[in-house]
């Protein structure tokens, strides 16, 4: 095992916790951007460590298409390939099995993928995956799963569960670099918590570094979204990492590092910047908005980040889907902001103050009070009083994309404001 993973503070299912990784020494909770080709579009890596990016992730998949992971060996494995000194993950390819669903034919001896460029079939077998995972040389490796759609239902879910158990025994043989890479088992199982229950015994038997919650982020409803998650995390081992694939709107990972989860990867920061669209304490800011052309303050004005230090609003606005530059600067202060809030929730949780963190963040983004009942249900779970920002018809109250803050009531009756929380269907950012 090439890791470490120290509990360093909790409150109830919530941690603080220190992972040390051959690269890097990370705090947990933590957001891990997403670098499917191995970058993050716009940014360079002098700028994801100044922000404080401590795990990036890349994608087997991808990364075996171009430049090709013989070739990343041979120049000396993916950090040195891409300049990246501290901690990355790659995932396995499993993801493509939907997102590529209709270039992919799957069977128990794995998963062939027409190649979206030239259409050369390309077999992926647990196996192979872990043998290209460890030309690439992350510090976290995932195994191979069978993937399909959260929404999906039937003997198909099953069939996936079991497959994902006995292709988990496939990587572990594969595997030849344990002392220098971290290989997790994903736990699958749709929707279903029997099915959930079944693969998490199963991958906790074989004693992995640590464990992701796969299959989620893909369409449920946020209520059985959070419940899986909940499930899942009061199974999995109190000293192993805690990972949810493809959760990225920070609501979410509010929620889940309440519920004991760890760690966080989705393309939402970076892609929702390409379209202009800034992440703020309120919700997300539009930043393409006609309003915005005038409009001199900052993207946020309690931000810290060098965009929010140097630049205004309205020549953000004057860029943004028009020149690389705004893609740019939106996706380094969106990206920044992640990395704060990783940092508010490890501080909090080890300062004991994690509650009134969640209160605020709660109140801030939701000042009428009108806090979705699945976030109230999940506190009540995670054990944190939420009822000083909540109204008395929260529970009732369906999940809704709500307009928010009397601060930007311009922007309110405009739309320019909005609170994103419906299911974060995330995909790798090709």
């Amino acid at each position: 095992m090439a890791l470490s993973f120290e509990v360093l503070g909790r409150f109830n299912r919530a941690r603080a916790a220190r992972l040390t990784l051959p690269h890097h020494v990370c705090q947990t909770p933590l957001f891990m951007p997403v670098g499917t080709k191995g970058t993050i579009k716009g940014l360079t890596t002098p700028q994801l460590e100044e922000i404080g990016c401590q795990i990036i992730l890349g994608n087997t998949y991808h990364l075996e298409l171009h430049p090709t992971s013989s070739l990343i060996d041979e120049l000396g494995g993916l950090h040195k390939f891409m300049n990246w000194p501290r901690a990355m993950l790659t995932d396995s390819g499993g993801f493509q099995m939907v997102s590529l669903l209709h270039l992919a034919d799957i069977t128990e001896q794995g998963v062939t993928f027409q190649s979206p460029v030239d259409g050369t079939p390309m077999l992926l077998t647990p196996e192979e995956s872990i043998e290209i995972q460890n030309r690439i040389g992350a510090d976290i490796i995932m195994a191979l799963d069978d993937v399909v759609k959260t929404t999906t239902t039937g003997s198909r879910v099953e069939e996936a569960m079991h497959r994902t158990l006995r292709w988990i025994d496939r990587c572990i043989s594969a595997h030849k670099r344990p002392k220098e890479q971290n290989l997790f088992g994903i736990v699958q199982g749709g929707l279903d918590p029997i099915l959930r229950d079944i693969c998490v015994k199963g991958l906790v038997e074989r004693n992995l570094p640590g464990y992701a919650i796969g299959g989620l982020a893909g369409g449920e409803s946020k209520d059985a979204f959070w419940r899986v998650v909940a499930q899942c995390t009061a199974a999995l081992p109190e000293n192993k990492p805690r990972y949810v694939m493809g959760v990225g709107y920070p609501l979410d990972i509010v929620v889940c590092s309440a519920l004991g989860a760890d760690m966080y990867d989705c393309v939402y920061p970076t892609r929702t910047a390409r379209f202009g669209t800034a992440l703020i304490p309120e919700g997300v800011l539009k930043l393409k908005h006609n309003a915005m052309a005038t409009d001199t303050r900052p993207i946020d004005p309690s931000c810290t980040c060098m965009v929010c230090k140097k630049y205004t609003r309205a020549y953000i606005h004057s860029l943004v889907t028009k020149d690389a530059m705004g893609s740019q600067l939106v996706s380094y202060h969106n990206l920044h902001f992640m990395m704060n809030l990783s940092r508010s929730l490890h501080s909090s949780i080890l300062e004991g103050r994690f509650p009134e963190f969640v209160c605020k963040f709660l109140q801030t983004m939701f000042p009428e009070g009108d806090v979705p009942g699945w976030v109230c249900d999940a506190m009540e779970v995670a054990g944190i009083d939420i009822s000083s920002c909540c109204n008395s018809s929260s529970k009732k109250r369906p999940t809704t994309n709500g307009i928010i803050s009397e601060e930007y009531k311009l922007q309110k009756d405009r739309k320019e404001v909005e609170v994103i929380e419906g299911p974060s269907t995330c995909c790798f950012d090709c």
